[in-house]
């Protein structure tokens, strides 16, 4: 097999591999020494859980994150020129999808690189099979803005185009700021759009519901600590 970028979904919680990752995969991580990854702790955990005879010490890392120097990314794909495969991983989920792999994968296209997509989950892909939203058109916009005014400026932005466009959004919240994300929906949207709250997917807690924004008030659940996915459409 010519040299390789191969994008390796890891687990979205503590969920076993087998559940959610094919054996395929187990076959092509063995097949690499050089990982191009967000967290080097979590992902030699990750490595070990999914092969455990593996010889982590013998492996080398390159740390992906906000720290990193732009200068920096392009070096790690070296190994490539000398005829090795080199893997990415993420923190939790499918690399370069809300996450800073897609640098490097977009370096490795520019150079004509071969770049293989592994099968995982994806909390965003999964979250709209199960909303009950549109697939056909659907956005996904990460963080909102922190400040208050900005983001109701969104909010309504989003709204628009759900009614217009007939477009899902998607977007996230850090988990401790999940409530008050969810009181801002009920806030500042119309009472009959709908809004999904997907948290733990496919953990054994997993909660996924649609209702519309009337039908949350009051009933916001829990989240204080746990990783969202949130969807809104009409």
């Amino acid at each position: 097999m010519q040299p390789s970028l191969f994008l390796i979904p890891v687990t979205l919680g503590d969920t076993p591999l087998e559940n959610v990752l094919p054996e395929q995969n187990k076959a092509i991580i063995k097949q690499i020494s050089y990982f191009i990854v967000e967290n080097i702790r979590t992902a030699r955990r990750f490595l070990k859980k999914a092969l455990p005879e593996i010889e982590i010490e013998s492996l080398t890392f390159f740390e992906l994150n906000k720290h990193t120097s732009p200068n920096d990314i392009a070096g790690f794909l070296e190994p490539m020129k000398k005829g090795n495969h080199v893997g990415v991983i993420s923190e939790a989920g499918c690399p370069a999808i809300a996450d800073p792999g897609a640098d490097v994968v977009a370096i490795a296209q520019s150079n004509k690189y071969h770049v293989v997509p592994l099968v995982g989950p994806s909390s965003i892909l999964l979250s709209l099979m199960a909303s009950g939203f549109n697939g056909q058109s659907f956005a996904f916009l990460g963080y909102l803005p922190i400040d208050a005014g900005a983001r109701t400026k969104a909010l309504k932005q989003m709204e628009q185009r759900i009614y217009s466009e007939h477009q899902t959004q998607i977007f996230i919240e850090t988990p401790y700021r999940n409530h008050k994300l969810i009181e801002e929906l009920i806030k500042n949207c119309r009472p009959q759009s709908k809004l999904c709250i997907a948290a733990n997917v496919t953990c054994d807690n997993e909660f996924i519901q649609t209702k519309a924004i009337s039908e949350w008030k009051g009933k916001i659940p829990d989240l204080a600590k746990i990783p969202a996915i949130f969807l809104l459409y009409k």
